[in-house]
């Protein structure tokens, strides 16, 4: 595992250097080509290390991390094309793409956690150095402090696991249980957090709706990731707690899934509309799993994956034409389909995929994720059928809105896209839809 990890480290020079952008692209595409072949594709570690190893659950997440870093880069060209800093703007990327690769990748508890909340600061200086409006330092701190408060007392519980066994070695704390009550709180609440669970959700928005276009999709597309990844992690040493305790995160999910599709509805700002999707997919997945079944498990890890490329589709959809027309708002998108009729086919696209249409992995990930809930209790379906019904209207919503209607006066033209942005759409929707192929990979890794 450590080859990739200096990989990383060696790429850190190029970005330094004047006119290397593309050719530290073209090294992540590079990277994620190499470690396909990695073939981790089993439940048990492999390429194990001291630190390091790597079982399904890691390599997916660390191949959606490789993929979206790249296609971040390949967004962000006008980062390039203005000479806006964009020696800075790689190493950042790198540096977050590194502090998720050793977080997915970690085999201890404790560097898991370090690596988790250092993939923050990276985020924090995408946001407040190329974000848009001023308001992005209070999403900054909304993020941080969020995040670290949440994160304080998961730190406090490993050092007690590490005073009570000795070691935080994943696979050595495979079958403990623990029935402390403070213990199972501050396990999974920095994972809630971070996952985001309703309640708990509006820094998300907010950094969504100041954070340039790297910023989103890599906050879409594998920082929300992580809390599912974690708690997937530490569920195996809570195992009796989880089945006590539970029904009260799955009851919040699913009713502040409803809910949340509800505020979707009534916003008109396209990054808002597409950043409160997500908290209603996460709140789905993070349903499934709290059910602790092979079902939830299963479909969770789908759903993370289907979702990570399909919600960063979209943000690069929404940056497409706020470049164009300087707006993200839907009163001036609208009638798309006269400004830019070969990007509408590209709407429909991830829209479709959005709303968990076949053949793309939302649909593989959602069905799992109902079979698990109805499984764990009948009346979970009442919330699901509203969900899944809302969610299709405000996929609908976003695209019809922005694509049909009168065209906005001010717009005087019409526009085609670049080669570059249809690679990179392309590259988002080939692997959301042709995952499905091999789908037993996702459903049955456990």
């Amino acid at each position: 595992m450590l080859k990739f990890g200096f990989m990383l480290l060696l790429v850190i020079p190029l970005c330094l250097k004047q006119k290397f952008w593309w050719l530290v692209q073209s090294l992540f595409y590079l990277m994620a080509f190499m470690f396909m072949f990695t073939s981790s594709v089993t439940s048990v570690p492999m390429n194990l290390g001291y630190l390091f190893g790597c079982d399904i659950l890691s390599y997916g997440l660390i191949l959606l991390s490789i993929w979206i870093c790249a296609l971040m880069i390949t967004a962000s060209e006008s980062t390039y094309r203005h000479k806006y800093f964009e020696q800075m703007f790689l190493f950042m990327v790198v540096m977050l793409l590194l502090m998720l690769y050793c977080t997915f990748s970690s085999m201890s508890l404790f560097f898991f956690y370090l690596f988790f909340e250092g993939s923050l600061i990276p985020t924090l200086f995408l946001i407040l150095g190329w974000g848009y409006q001023p308001e992005r330092l209070q999403a900054g701190i909304y993020l941080l402090f969020y995040t670290l408060l949440a994160s304080l007392p998961l730190l406090i519980g490993l050092f007690s696991v590490y005073g009570f066994y000795g070691t935080l070695y994943l696979g050595f704390l495979k079958n403990t249980n623990f029935i402390n009550v403070m213990f199972y709180l501050s396990m999974i609440l920095a994972f809630l957090v971070k996952m985001p669970m309703f309640l708990v959700h509006l820094w998300l928005p907010k950094a969504h709706v100041e954070a340039p276009v790297s910023g989103s999709m890599i906050l879409a597309g594998v920082l929300l990731k992580l809390g599912g990844y974690g708690l997937v992690r530490v569920f195996s040493m809570l195992t009796v707690m989880g089945l006590e305790l539970n029904f009260i995160w799955i009851g919040i999910s699913l009713v502040g899934g409803f809910l949340v599709s509800l505020v979707c509805l009534r916003q008109m700002d396209l990054k808002a509309l597409i950043a409160y999707s997500s908290v209603v997919h996460m709140g789905m997945a993070l349903g499934g799993l709290m059910t602790m079944t092979n079902w939830g498990i299963s479909s969770t890890y789908t759903l993370m994956l289907a979702h990570g490329l399909c919600s960063s589709g979209l943000f690069a959809l929404a940056n497409i034409s706020y470049e164009r027309l300087g707006s993200r708002s839907l009163l001036v998108n609208k009638g798309l389909m006269n400004f830019m009729p070969s990007m509408a086919m590209w709407w429909f696209l991830l829209s479709s995929s959005n709303m968990a249409a076949p053949p793309s992995l939302n649909l593989m990930g959602e069905i799992g994720l109902l079979n698990s809930l109805v499984m764990w209790s009948s009346i979970s379906m009442v919330m699901l059928m509203l969900i899944s019904f809302f969610s299709a209207a405000y996929t609908l919503y976003l695209y019809s809105y922005s694509q049909h209607g009168s065209i906005y006066s001010g717009i005087y033209s019409c526009s085609m896209g670049f080669t570059r942005e249809y690679l990179m759409l392309m590259l988002h929707w080939f692997p959301l839809n042709m995952l499905v192929l091999h789908g037993d990979m996702c459903i049955l890794w456990l």
